[in-house]
């Protein structure tokens, strides 16, 4: 059997956001390996599929890279089309290059098929541009997170340097980035946004500055969120700013 094992990109989660190749290959798939936060509406796209979970949420039970890398080649063995399907885009924060690398290494056929990214998808939510000509040239994709016995992340000398920064994975570090970020010389000032559930009902936005980070993702609920940073949130700041004033004199 000729199969190809496709690492597919499911998007922040609103299923018309699939590329065309996305939905086709769902289509078409004899089986599925689905990361935990794809919702029901974009694995309904699979309907003549075997789904199989197999996603990873800090702090859950969750299946080891080592035998996802595996069930892949197993499948390939028995499938004639397998989809690896990894929310966001499988290339960015989504251990790509370790399946990638396995199931090459093993003569599987592999293709990747790319999908919207969470800050895009929380970029586009509250409507505001990660560039902005003459004020943010540079943007950074980057998370804290590190596993036992791998080498630091370089992120906070990233995130201090870049005019925009979107940071995955770090609500629930809320405090020890904010810390880190003031004393490598980033402003306390700084404006923040906390998108949780980008592209999804109910989504949700705050805004407030990087001194205030903490109490902010304190008040993020269960969805999955990301922290956008940067100068170009400022007018946006601003207008939450006035709009709880406004609402405390109503009140």
């Amino acid at each position: 059997m000729s199969a190809t094992v496709y690492l597919v990109g499911a998007g922040p989660g609103a299923a018309d956001l699939l590329t065309l190749r996305a939905a086709r290959l769902l289509g078409e798939a004899d089986i599925v390996f689905h990361d935990a936060l794809v919702p029901k509406a974009i694995l309904e796209l699979a309907p003549g599929a075997q789904k199989i979970a197999v996603g990873k949420r800090c702090g859950r039970h969750s299946t080891a890279q080592r035998f996802i890398n595996k069930r892949l080649v197993d499948a390939a063995h028995k499938h004639r089309i397998v989809v690896r399907l990894k929310g966001g885009d499988p290339m960015l924060f989504g251990r790509a290059h370790e399946e990638l690398a396995y199931l090459r290494s093993h003569g599987i056929a592999v293709e990747v098929v790319p999908g919207v990214t969470a800050a895009l998808a929380a970029s586009a939510q509250i409507g505001i541009s990660l560039t902005r000509r003459g004020r943010a040239r540079s943007v950074v994709f980057a998370t804290p997170r590190a596993a036992a016995g791998e080498a630091p992340s370089g992120w906070l000398e990233a995130v201090t340097r870049a005019d925009t920064a979107a940071i995955y994975m770090g609500v629930g570090d809320a405090h020890a980035i904010a810390k880190g970020l003031v004393a490598a010389g980033k402003p306390a000032a700084t404006p923040v946004a906390l998108i949780e559930n980008a592209s999804l009902e109910p989504a949700r936005a705050v805004y407030g500055i990087l001194g205030e980070l903490p109490v902010l993702a304190a008040g993020i609920g269960g969805g999955p969120a990301l922290i956008l940073l940067g100068e170009v949130l400022g007018d946006a700041v601003s207008a939450a700013r006035q709009a709880t004033a406004r609402k405390a004199q109503a009140g």
